[in-house]
């Protein structure tokens, strides 16, 4: 533990294999649950933690049960990080609901930026109901729509609805992922993916944050003209 603490270094909470590595499969499961619900979880990875979890899926299922088989190991991951988000999302739109409207109000701080709940808000408005599933692709606008969701006064049945389905289609898809492209570029080309975690995760991060980076540069609202007298 001495050794683990003397040899931290702050940049390792960006990389998924760190909290494989110290934590294993219950903290794996705490990030998906705060990366979805809590104010202080956007920071947290969550695209790139899921797809090295699904790489590892027989490491993390032997926490709890090793089954013996690849596919029931990774199937019992999936629906221990869907139950996880499902939570984690409910979390967040109880909060949205009880705090409501004073949320617009809050000063920026360490675990919380206006800015990343506007962001949330436009893109709840643009693709309504549809945009708690959306959002589980998309960092940082993850963590909030749940929280705008229960702002808005949605109807718990309809968030009820699509927060299962985004969580079953994200957990799915990014443990599936990394689990069968490990496999498949080890049995075809030799090529071990948990070797060159840190390209993976960077790529992942790029594809999953550009649609926030474009947001930020080049959604800026248009200056209104000025009206000739």
């Amino acid at each position: 533990m001495l050794g683990l603490i003397l040899s931290f270094h702050w940049h390792e909470l960006l990389q998924p294999q760190f909290y494989i590595d110290n934590g294993g499969l219950w903290l794996l499961l705490f990030i998906v649950f705060a990366e979805t619900g809590l104010f202080a979880g956007f920071f947290l990875p969550g695209d790139s933690l899921l797809f090295v979890a699904g790489i590892f899926s027989n490491k993390l299922a032997s926490y709890l049960f090793d089954t013996g088989n690849d596919f029931l190991n990774l199937s019992m991951l999936i629906i221990l990080v869907t139950i996880c988000g499902i939570l984690g999302n409910t979390t967040g739109y109880w909060f949205g609901k009880k705090a409501g409207p004073s949320i617009h109000h809050w000063k920026d701080n360490l675990f919380f930026k206006q800015r990343y709940l506007e962001q949330a808000h436009e893109f709840y408005e643009k693709h309504g109901a549809l945009a708690v599933v959306f959002a589980r692709f998309i960092p940082i606008v993850r963590t909030f729509s749940p929280i705008v969701a229960g702002v808005v006064n949605m109807n718990k049945g309809k968030f009820a609805f699509y927060n299962i389905a985004g969580c079953i289609a994200w957990a799915t898809s990014m443990l599936a992922a990394g689990h069968y492209l490990q496999k498949f570029f080890i049995s075809k080309f030799n090529f071990d993916l948990s070797q060159h975690l840190e390209v993976i995760v960077l790529g992942i991060v790029l594809v999953t944050t550009a649609p926030v980076i474009i947001k930020l540069f080049f959604g800026k609202k248009k200056s209104t003209p000025i009206d000739k007298p």
